[in-house]
């Protein structure tokens, strides 16, 4: 992602404003011997920088390895819908896969025309025992990304740290400098907790009621964020106490020794996956890949290196005990959290943003 390598988990926030083989049960060689017959180049969009290295290392070139098929990785702006429209209707054949948030896939596949091939990997072995949830017809989600709370311990040293939405809004039993995105997506969902939303009942969002919470807090918001960056350095500086924050960010400047902590009450997460651009030349070589993506090896390694959680769960076998209490997927992170509604904003975002900026500059 070229204005913000580490913006993973914000994909499918932005979506709509722009526009192995092992014990996983993978039936590789018999798919693999299919590949011969395909090009033997696959381009995937990814979101560039630490994330194509990453890729590069734990999935495209072990695929090549695998399969003699390269796969080369090109960074893109954030959830390039508009790009993926434009390659299927031109039949421009750019790109042949593209990594999305599964908001960005519903967007592609249930709108009266499909930008997307079907995944068919029904009789896959390690596709078959990642949850129903992080599956979809049009794409495998292969790992999961997510927002949280975040608090600087200091902050709160002999002294009880806020360890939810609500405490976040009670800026007189938790004060200190505070900031929230500067966007309705995830922002709207945390107003709903704060105000007593259940997590089970956050989706469809009443948004009378996220507004109607948004008033109390507005005064004691001292910064709305705009990027990962921005929100990064402010809780790194000192600049806020607390703020909502994509964990792309915050784990790697907690690895890094900052005095960081995050709460996994109501965290707001959602898959992403490689959807099939449809009308490809390399239809098959890519499901072969969708396949590699989900063995559980493999997510364990991509984990490893980035702060986002694996879908397929035996992945945390082969994640050190530290590292996977810090991921989103980690079972008791899990059931503490939110999963995206996929269908919610492609329906209900033109609503929101408008109202969303209206009342953000009153």
């Amino acid at each position: 992602m070229p204005h913000d390598t580490n913006q993973r988990n914000a994909s499918r926030r932005d979506f709509l404003r722009l526009g192995v083989a092992g014990a996983a049960g993978i039936a590789m060689p018999a798919i693999w011997t299919s590949a011969k017959a395909a090009t033997k180049r696959l381009v995937v969009r990814d979101s560039g920088g630490v994330y194509t290295d990453v890729y590069t290392r734990t999935l495209y070139k072990p695929f090549q390895q695998a399969t003699g098929i390269e796969v080369v990785g090109v960074a893109s702006a954030a959830e390039p819908t508009a790009q993926i429209k434009s390659i299927v209707e031109t039949g421009a054949k750019t790109w042949d896969m593209a990594e999305l948030s599964f908001p960005a896939v519903y967007l592609l596949s249930r709108n009266g025309k499909a930008y997307l091939e079907p995944i068919k990997l029904d009789g896959n072995g390690a596709v078959a025992k990642i949850a129903p949830h992080f599956v979809d017809p049009y794409a495998v989600g292969h790992n999961v990304y997510t927002t949280v709370l975040t608090y600087r311990r200091d902050a709160f040293k002999g002294t009880t740290p806020p360890t939810s939405w609500a405490d976040l809004w009670d800026a007189k039993k938790f004060p200190g400098r505070r900031a929230l995105r500067k966007y309705p997506f995830d922002t709207i969902e945390e107003a709903l907790m704060a105000a007593g939303t259940p997590t089970s009942s956050v989706y469809p969002c009443n948004l009378d009621k996220a507004f109607a919470s948004l008033d109390r807090v507005k005064p004691n918001i001292d910064i709305w964020w705009t990027t990962g960056a921005q929100c990064e350095q402010m809780l790194k500086s000192g600049e806020v106490a607390m703020a909502s924050s994509w964990l792309a960010r915050v784990l790697p400047a907690i690895d890094a020794g900052e005095p960081l902590a995050v709460s996994w009450n109501g965290h707001i997460y959602g898959p992403q996956g490689f959807g099939i651009l449809k009308g490809g030349n390399n239809v098959e070589a890519c499901r072969q890949f969708v396949a590699f993506c989900a063995d559980p090896k493999r997510q364990a390694e991509v984990a490893s290196a980035l702060a986002v959680g694996p879908t397929h769960p035996d992945a945390f076998q082969f994640i050190d005990e530290k590292r996977a209490r810090n991921l989103p997927t980690f079972p008791d992170n899990l059931r503490r959290g939110v999963r995206i509604d996929p269908g919610y904003w492609p329906a209900h975002q033109e609503a929101a943003l408008e109202r969303f900026n209206e009342w953000v500059l009153r």
